[in-house]
């Protein structure tokens, strides 16, 4: 998943950079909305984070333009915590707020969040390959072959295959099918991984869930 971050500071800009990629995204800056409107129509995000005290075009304009143009979602990023600043935020459009200065680990969980509410609204159907998932019966098909999966196997599949060949951090995929507040280990999600493979197989060798080492997981398509 890309996110592009947006902030005339070089040291929050690539702190902000940093965490990200750690965290599995890929990372695009810009030090002003102008640049930022460029890479984005060059380049579509997944997501932006904004900085609201910017020169020549601040994070309130910037967010307009970016959500009157494209479905976007935008967090910005402010030393302000003013009632009135956030209103200002929302009512241009943007999906949340994060206050300077700010834990690394709370930015990461509130973009989480937003993609998680956004990948919720994903079509009924989704194709990677020759695999078709048909979120309305829950059903799984390559052909004529259909699967039928536990539903947490479903969702984990579900959310790999809305974006094919990206790749999802273990933290991601943990909060998008086991929720925010999810206290238990990673093992879970290693098992329903697992068997996810284990399944696909009998359907086809063209779609796989590859291990991306140190990171999380991604659904790989044969060309």
């Amino acid at each position: 998943m890309k996110i592009l971050v947006v902030d005339d500071d070089p040291n929050i800009l690539e702190l902000v950079s940093i965490q990200l990629t750690q965290a599995g995204y890929t990372v695009q800056k810009a030090l002003n909305g102008f640049e930022a409107l460029a890479l984005i129509e060059a380049d579509y995000p997944d997501l932006a984070v904004v900085d609201v005290m910017m020169p020549g075009m601040d994070g309130y304009t910037l967010t307009k333009k970016i959500r009157s143009e494209t479905d976007i979602p935008v967090l910005l990023l402010t030393a302000k915590g003013e009632l009135e600043d956030k209103e200002k935020g929302f009512l241009s459009g943007s999906d949340d707020y994060v206050v300077k200065p700010f834990e690394p680990k709370e930015l990461q969980f509130r973009i989480n969040a937003i993609l998680r509410r956004y990948d919720k609204a994903v079509d009924a159907f989704l194709q990677a390959g020759p695999l078709q998932i048909n979120r309305q019966s829950y059903e799984v098909s390559v052909g004529k072959k259909v699967l039928l999966l536990p539903l947490k196997e479903f969702e984990l599949l579900s959310v790999l295959a809305s974006r094919p060949n990206a790749v999802f951090t273990r933290e991601i995929l943990l909060e998008r099918v086991w929720g925010y507040d999810y206290e238990g280990d990673e093992q879970t999600l290693n098992v329903h991984i697992r068997r996810v493979r284990n399944k696909l197989e009998k359907l086809t060798d063209q779609v796989v869930i590859a291990t991306v080492r140190g990171v999380g997981y991604k659904l790989e398509v044969a060309e």
